[in-house]
């Protein structure tokens, strides 16, 4: 069943979508709003495999934010990075605040390339604009039988709190790390707190809660409303492992932000205000080390141990890290990708502003 829901003279429905369709459209809008080709197209698929791969905070629910800040010049529509130095197998670029999707793919190419040279090949990008889901670039290199990681953070934004205090100091700080087996690749995609900004404001907004006590309020107080965000003063979000083990995700926060902010020269000190990120990208190939057989082989083999751990009576069988959304992308794939609601009326919106057909549902 699809409900239609009437914006100006366009009608979008809620129903399921075809990804190339909304990488289409998606694309279009971008154009509309400024940015040029090609990176166009590499954002919007970057988006939607978000959506595909079921991580939708960071999906085309991005794409009106996306769309807003090239209208507002605060994403650079146009050009090319700035190489800031070059040495063997690793780089530091200036982003400019060029879309961070192109950025990190651009920046995958070039740590893909040395690592088939040297091994190891990494690049550090300073100022990018926001990256979105960090696993929907990693297929891009397990595809080649490559090892690769992402780590981000944004240095204009503290919401996390390091273990035991009270004051923000961190960004949720994700991090991704991917590999091939001998059968389907290992994608952990993981955040250096128990959630993230985005799945806070999506609650806050509709006037949900957490499950869990996953932020605290400015007097430490833990709680499952994501409002003591915007309170004054305001609360954090807890870093992973929470009030008991939290000093984990304090520890992952800070690899994290040193990887990134550290490594491309720019971060909190600096006292940026803009939205973005500094962004650390690696790529390993394993033909260099050991060969890319003999990596098969062991990771296939640990894969093969975790699947076959038992389990309790009636649970569900071991999963690995990126297993579930590969099902759901095959899934999606087949039989197109759910639109809830709010993002059937951005999508509605951004059609009528921009004069363009709304995708159509399946």
């Amino acid at each position: 069943m699809t409900i239609a829901v009437k914006l100006a003279e366009e009608t979008i429905t809620m129903g399921r979508y075809r990804s190339d369709g909304l990488i289409d459209f998606a694309a279009a809008v971008l154009a509309g709003a400024g940015l040029e080709a090609p990176k166009t197209r590499t954002v919007a698929e970057i988006l939607v495999e978000g959506d595909l791969i079921g991580h939708d905070t960071h999906g085309l629910q991005l794409l009106p934010a996306y769309v807003r800040q090239l209208r507002e010049g605060t994403m650079t529509a146009s050009g090319e990075h700035e190489v800031v130095s070059d040495r063997a197998a690793v780089a530091v670029w200036d982003g400019r605040y060029l879309p961070g999707a192109w950025l990190t793919v651009q920046a995958l190419e070039a740590a893909s390339g040395r690592a088939t040279r040297y091994g190891v090949g990494a690049v550090a990008i300073r100022r990018s604009h926001h990256i979105a889901c960090l696993a929907a670039y990693l297929p891009r290199i397990t595809s080649r039988n490559q090892v690769g990681m992402i780590a981000c953070a944004d240095p204009a934004v503290a919401t996390v709190a390091p273990f035991g205090g009270l004051d923000a100091v961190f960004t949720p700080d994700p991090i991704a790390f991917g590999f091939p087996t001998d059968g389907d690749p290992v994608v952990i995609d993981m955040s250096a707190s128990i959630t993230t900004n985005g799945m806070a404001g999506r609650l806050a907004a509709r006037g949900e809660r957490f499950r869990e006590k996953w932020l605290q309020d400015s007097d430490g107080t833990a709680t499952n409303d994501p409002k003591v965000l915007s309170q004054e003063p305001p609360g954090t979000i807890l870093p992973t492992g929470g009030k008991d083990h939290g000093h984990k995700g304090y520890g992952l926060a800070l690899i994290v932000e040193s990887l990134s902010l550290g490594l491309a020269g720019f971060g909190r000190v600096d006292g940026p205000r803009q939205w973005g990120a500094s962004v650390y990208v690696q790529v390993f190939d394993p033909e260099l080390f050991s060969g890319a057989g003999a990596f098969g082989r062991q990771t296939g083999h640990l894969a093969a141990l975790c699947r076959q751990s038992r389990v309790p009576d009636g649970a569900q069988p071991v999963r690995l890290p990126g297993e579930q959304a590969l099902k759901t992308k095959r899934l999606r794939l087949r039989e197109g990708i759910e639109l809830d609601e709010d993002r059937v009326k951005s999508l509605g919106d951004l059609a009528v502003e921009y004069g363009l057909a709304p995708p159509t549902a399946i």
